[in-house]
């Protein structure tokens, strides 16, 4: 079933043009900054967008203007995330899955985080998520108290995703028409 619904999503959000996925994520990177989650926040772990999802890079630059920022590294062999605060764009490299990545870690423990935004292919009305099915940000959930905003448009809401026991769900989902709060 969450396959189904993946592969149904990823081809929705892959026929939307990188301008639309642009100016959707102007609105929802506006609607992000006025959360009080996220003015509150000291510390963000963002996720480093790649091709058709929510484009997070100008969050970032403007985040670290002000917070500190943290974005994950892929450790492939232990299949988890690492996290590791930067300080510009630029110290960032292709990696794992074809995301940009710290070059260099500058480790940051995710009880230092105050908040984390979350990438989707998919959310429901109850803040459940399908990711791309590695597993990487349950395991990772899983350990965080901070508050977790998921970023999506809004054709990547469904009305139901099935839960399983590993699944992590988010606080919030953002998208580029309003704020799903859960």
């Amino acid at each position: 079933m969450k396959s189904a619904i993946r592969k149904q999503l990823l081809e929705r959000r892959n026929s939307i043009s990188s301008e639309g996925i642009l100016r959707k994520s102007k609105k929802i990177k506006r609607l992000l900054f006025r959360l009080p989650e996220y003015k509150k926040a000291k510390s963000v772990l963002f996720y480093v967008s790649k091709s058709k999802e929510v484009c997070t890079i100008e969050m970032i630059k403007e985040a670290l203007k002000e917070k500190t920022v943290a974005v994950p590294k892929t450790d492939k062999k232990n299949k988890k995330l690492i996290l590791s605060k930067i300080k510009s764009l630029g110290e960032l490299k292709e990696g794992c899955f074809g995301i940009l990545e710290p070059v260099k870690i500058n480790k940051i423990e995710m009880y230092e985080i105050d908040l984390i935004i979350v990438p989707g292919v998919a959310f429901d009305r109850e803040c459940r998520r399908i990711g791309h099915g590695h597993g990487y940000y349950d395991r990772l959930l899983s350990k965080a108290k901070a508050p977790k905003i998921g970023l999506a448009l809004e054709s990547q809401i469904v009305d139901r995703i099935p839960a399983e026991p590993h699944d992590v769900e988010v606080n919030k989902v953002v998208t580029e028409e309003r704020i799903i709060e859960c």
